[in-house]
């Protein structure tokens, strides 16, 4: 009999942050959520859309956002090579930073681990390296755990709310 490798069968924990600011951006995100599951990772929670105006060009579309909590047992590589799989299977497309996006999902928090590394091309440097300052990550994710606490930071999420400008405060709404 062969002893089971541990880390084969380790249960991961992340926060994925969502994000939608061209076409049905809330059927873009359900959609997302539905191939998210179809890859077998079960989604423990998940928050309300939120609304907010396009950053930092506001003259684009406004985003709808949303925070979901996993569980899986993938790892981390195996993660992000299947969210980057839905963003194109929903059609999202190579454009320049920050323009509209069909869909974007980002690994927000893994296990509450601290982590810098390449995939592929990309950086990926969890937790999210601007997620501290962006209402539209703190907000929902505020409203799954109450208690998370930033993993570099080392500050609760009350804390990083509290730190948002009053424009920020004022600048996100639940999308209705």
């Amino acid at each position: 009999m062969k002893k089971q490798d541990i880390l084969e069968n380790q249960v991961n924990f992340a926060y994925l942050a969502l994000g939608s600011n061209l076409g049905d951006k809330k059927n873009n995100l359900n959609k997302s959520i539905d191939l998210i599951q179809e890859e077998g990772i079960f989604i423990k929670k998940r928050s309300k859309f939120y609304s907010t105006k396009s950053w930092p060009n506001e003259n684009f579309p406004n985003f709808i956002n949303s925070i979901i909590l996993i569980e899986t047992k993938l790892n981390l590589d195996q993660l992000f090579l299947k969210i980057k799989m839905i963003e194109k299977k929903l059609g999202r497309m190579e454009s320049e930073r920050n323009h509209p996006r069909v869909c974007d999902i980002d690994i927000i928090d893994f296990n509450n681990e601290i982590i810098q590394k390449k995939i592929g091309n990309h950086e990926l440097n969890i937790p999210h390296k601007r997620m501290h300052n962006r209402n539209f990550v703190l907000f929902p994710l505020f409203e799954l755990n109450r208690d998370w606490i930033h993993p570099k930071l080392n500050k609760n999420i009350v804390k990083l709310l509290s730190n948002l400008t009053s424009e920020q405060l004022l600048g996100i709404k639940i999308a209705q």
